[in-house]
This record gives structure tokens, C-alpha cells and sequence, in this order.
């Protein structure tokens, strides 16, 4: 496997859910100079955008707006951003999407990925949209497994095996998530504002998740030195490792 840059892969079911589980991890990355895709598996035009239906927009029209809100939120954060449109509510898994993952996972060649926990009992899209991108993953090491234009990879295609980290679902305790990394996102935070914002179709999130990233910030401080009872602003994001961390060393 040839040395690569750092690179961040988002996969993410709908159109807004990059910007409020990980807006912070995505500037953050961009802001260092790391190359940050973000690939959103449907627009969300039919579970996440009733205020649009209910003024009466058509199906392409619903999709176009997400479409616009997600480019705009994508570029607040310095990340590219790329629509597979595979329909929402349901997202049906299938063996072209995996493979079209498997394209992207090849040419983007991560070195980090994140998506959302395998269990979602509010929206059976979202560990649909694991499942795939853990199964693309494991596919996108195979040397003997076809691009989707049936041609076999190069040993410069294949991926090596990025870590993958759950970002933090809507409501944690139902999803079994239990974090295990907590990101500092206080320097990258007034970017993921701004990309909240880009979504005005859920500005209901915009406080959720603000606060949200207090609280974890709370714990960001809490387990990183001593509680001194000191005031700070620190920002912060939660994640849930999915594979071992490889190393050396304890730390």
C-alpha cells in the first residue's frame, strides 16, 4: 500500500446529518489542510423536510433544496461533498449502493471514516447507511473485488483499513451508543455553526446541538486533567470507536 494523507470519509444517510454528529470533526480536519468528503446517501427529501411539504414543493423541488443546503453547510466546513440519491425512508441497502461506496472509498482513500451507529430504533435509515459503509469498507480491501464498472482494482486502489468512528445518534441511550472519544472542537465549533445554519428547513437543531457540544465539551475537560471548577468554553464532539486502535504504546 502506497503512504497516504490524512483523509476523512463521511458517510452520512441523509443531507443534514453530516453537519449536526460531525461538523466539528470535519472542520477540524479541514482547518489542519485534510482532504474531508463527505458523501450523503439520500437528500432526507421525504423523512427529514416536512416544513417543505407542507408548502406544498414537489419531490424534485424538496431534493433540490437539500441538495443546495448540504453544498452550502459542505462548504462552510471545507469539505467536498458528493449525492448518491438512493431515496429515503426508506433507505433500501443493495449491492449497487455497497458497490458505489466501494468506488468512493477507493478513490478518496481514507484514512479515517465516520458514520452512524448500527441501531437506530427512530430511523432504520441510519444503520442502513452503517451497514453499508462498514461492508464497503471491508469490500474496498479486496484486490479480487470489481469496481462498479467491472474493471479490478490496481494494489494503488485498494484501501488499507481506515478506523471507522459511530458519530453520536439524536437520542444515544436508545441507540446503545456508548462513546469512548471525545473530540475538542472549540477552535472548529463557529464552522460548524455556520453549517447548521445553512439548514434552515431544522433550525430547531441549531440550539440542540449547540448545547450539545457544550455538554460534551463539559466531558472534554473533565477527562483530559484534574476538575478544578475552573469556567472554560471548550466545545466538544462525542464518538464511539468501532475496531481496535492498533499501537504500540499506552497512552
Amino acid at each position: 500500500m502506497p503512504e497516504t494523507t490524512p483523509a476523512l470519509l463521511v458517510i452520512s444517510a441523509h443531507a443534514g446529518d453530516f453537519v449536526w454528529r460531525a461538523g466539528g470533526a470535519i472542520a477540524a480536519a479541514t482547518m489542519r489542510g485534510e482532504r474531508a468528503t463527505v458523501v450523503c446517501l439520500s437528500y432526507g427529501e421525504r423523512g427529514e423536510s416536512a416544513s417543505q411539504w407542507l408548502q406544498g414543493k414537489s419531490l424534485e423541488e424538496i431534493k433540490a433544496t437539500r441538495r443546495g443546503e448540504a453544498e452550502a453547510a459542505a462548504a462552510a466546513l471545507g469539505a467536498e461533498i458528493e449525492f448518491l440519491d438512493l431515496g429515503d425512508y426508506p433507505l433500501r441497502e443493495s449491492a449497487d449502493a455497497v458497490s458505489a461506496l466501494v468506488d468512493v472509498y477507493r478513490r478518496t482513500q481514507p484514512t479515517v471514516v465516520l458514520t452512524h451507529p448500527l441501531a437506530d430504533p427512530y430511523n432504520g435509515d441510519h444503520p442502513a447507511a452503517a451497514r453499508m459503509a462498514l461492508e464497503a469498507r471491508v469490500l474496498a480491501q479486496a484486490i479480487g473485488v470489481a469496481n462498479s464498472d467491472g474493471t479490478f482494482p490496481t494494489k494503488d486502489e485498494i484501501i488499507g483499513a481506515p478506523p471507522v468512528f459511530f458519530f453520536e445518534p439524536h437520542q444515544p441511550e436508545q441507540c446503545h451508543f456508548t462513546p469512548n472519544v471525545l473530540l475538542d472542537i472549540t477552535d472548529a465549533f463557529s464552522r460548524k455553526r455556520s453549517a447548521m445554519e445553512c439548514l434552515p428547513a431544522q433550525k430547531h437543531m441549531w440550539s440542540y446541538y449547540t448545547d450539545l457540544a457544550v455538554r460534551r465539551g463539559v466531558q472534554v475537560k473533565r477527562n483530559a486533567g484534574p476538575n478544578l471548577g475552573f469556567t472554560h468554553e471548550t466545545m466538544g464532539e462525542a464518538y464511539e470507536r468501532y475496531f481496535p486502535q492498533v499501537t504500540g504504546v499506552l497512552e
